[in-house]
């Protein structure tokens, strides 16, 4: 693979948050990945969609939303303030980094990590360029679905059907550019074959869209 790879350390909250950042030679965006409850940065899934990403230009920053400590509490998985608030620290470290500093932010959330990027668009609409749900349940950012402004795109498998439902009506609350695309016969994690690749493409292209061109931020 002809891109770098290189893993940092992300300064959030009280310490540090390990975190994976995967660069291209010219990156032409970054997107700071959510994931999920009881997942972490090496989630495949999240990485395979990263890898995918990386391909297409465009950096990819995978990082823990918690300490290990704060991981075993499970009621922390489903602190959607707490996880946007560490997201948002993630979205301030970017700019301050040699490797990230020209580059439009992209969302991306999977599960629960999908409604902390959603609050985190809400509340830093400045930052954030896009964002990206594969999974999502939106509808636990309720409350600040009408504040996103980024372009938003909602991935859901057609064999998910109270998820898909729950994008369906997170969709008619945005008031942002939205859509909504089912990959068919899919299920939540979608892992049946080829879907997850339809994901990537999916997502990639929702990125390589609203984010720069390739170069331009190296200009």
């Amino acid at each position: 693979m002809a891109e770098s790879f290189k893993r940092i350390d992300v300064s959030i909250g009280r310490g540090k948050l390990g975190g994976n950042l995967f660069l291209p030679q010219r990156p032409s965006g970054l997107v700071i990945f959510a994931h999920g409850s009881g997942s972490s940065r090496y989630s495949p899934r999240n990485v395979f969609v990263a890898e995918s990403l990386v391909a297409r230009g465009l950096a990819a920053l995978l990082f823990d939303l918690l300490h290990p400590e704060e991981s075993e509490q499970r009621r922390n998985v489903f602190d959607i303030p707490l996880l946007a608030c560490r997201l948002q620290e993630a979205i301030g470290w970017a700019p301050r980094q040699n490797e990230t500093k020209d580059l439009r932010i992209g969302l991306f959330g999977a599960s629960t990590g999908a409604a902390a990027a959603l609050v985190a668009a809400a509340q830093d609409s400045a930052s954030v360029a896009a964002v990206v749900s594969r999974g999502g349940r939106p509808d636990l950012a309720a409350a600040s679905l009408a504040h996103v402004r980024a372009p938003t795109l909602l991935i859901v498998g057609g064999a998910d059907p109270q998820v898909l439902e729950l994008n369906r009506w997170a969709q008619r609350q945005l008031r942002c550019k939205t859509r909504l695309d089912v990959v068919p016969n899919a299920s939540h994690l979608f892992e049946e074959p080829g879907a997850l690749e339809q994901v990537a493409q999916i997502a990639g292209d929702w990125f390589v869209e609203h984010l720069p061109d390739i170069g331009e931020s190296r200009r």
